[in-house]
């Protein structure tokens, strides 16, 4: 069971990967979608990190624009651990760009740029993955993130099992949990569910099992699992207003 969500994964011929954690192809239609049709923006700048994971996003991103008729006027991408920005951040404002979407894997990474962005004047609408509102990349960007859009796998208000578990961890750790928590603890529940309805511990049994898995109601929203072992299909939309993140809708996908 993995968190990954580059959406290769699934697809390399191991019938054992299974996902807990909507893969990129759905988070970069949502991205797009909301970017283009909610906030009417069409000129993109896509900053990503090089690693699997940021060329990943960044290549379904693209591909998901390119399909609605947008073609992006920057695509930049940089190592990660990064820690000058300047030079991406100016290319955003040669660009002309009025909306930036983001595959950044390290929360601090997302915290200099983010700091280097207003330092350097660009005010543009961002959406970003994940990262962009998770509580380690808020804590060390406060307010440079304030404002900024993000898709979101785990949210404490998309539905009732979050809000449950939200309840529950507030209470023990003090803070809010994010999806680092909250796909971890979905697929413990989704390997017990499954060894259960298996009657068995055995590695084939259990694997039909999970793939049967249909309608079950986690943290990171309705399990359906696919043929390929992804087992949800949709991201929230979120925006970080004040250093607090907010719900604004959620959006799935039919299984492929």
């Amino acid at each position: 069971m993995i968190g990954g969500t580059d959406p290769s994964l699934t697809r390399i011929n191991n019938k054992w990967v299974f996902r807990a954690r909507p893969n990129d192809l759905y988070s970069s239609r949502v991205i797009a979608d909301f970017g283009v049709n909610t906030l009417k923006l069409k000129k993109w700048a896509i900053v990503h990190a090089t690693d699997a994971f940021g060329q990943g996003g960044a290549k379904a991103l693209t591909e998901t624009l390119q399909g609605i008729g947008v073609t992006p006027v920057l695509d930049q991408g940089y190592t990660s651990n990064s820690q000058d920005f300047a030079p991406i951040v100016l290319a955003i404002k040669k660009s002309g760009a009025d909306v930036l979407g983001t595959y950044m894997t390290v929360p601090a990474d997302q915290a200099i740029f983010a700091k280097q962005l207003r330092q350097l004047g660009v005010n543009v609408q961002w959406v970003g993955s994940p990262t962009t509102a998770a509580v380690t990349t808020r804590i060390l960007a406060g307010e440079a993130l304030y404002g900024t859009y993000a898709v979101a796998d785990f949210n404490p208000d998309a539905n009732d099992a979050a809000r449950a578990f939200t309840k529950r961890y507030r209470e023990r750790y003090g803070i809010d949990p994010d999806n680092f928590s909250s796909w971890a603890f979905d697929s413990l529940h989704i390997l017990a569910l499954a060894m259960n309805n298996a009657n068995s511990t055995e590695a084939e049994a259990v694997r039909k099992a999970i793939l049967a898995i249909k309608g079950y109601k986690g943290l990171e929203g309705t399990y359906d699992f696919d043929a390929r072992g992804d087992g949800v299909h949709g991201y929230n939309v979120v925006k970080n207003e004040g250093g607090k993140i907010l719900f604004i809708k959620r959006v799935d996908f039919p299984v492929e």
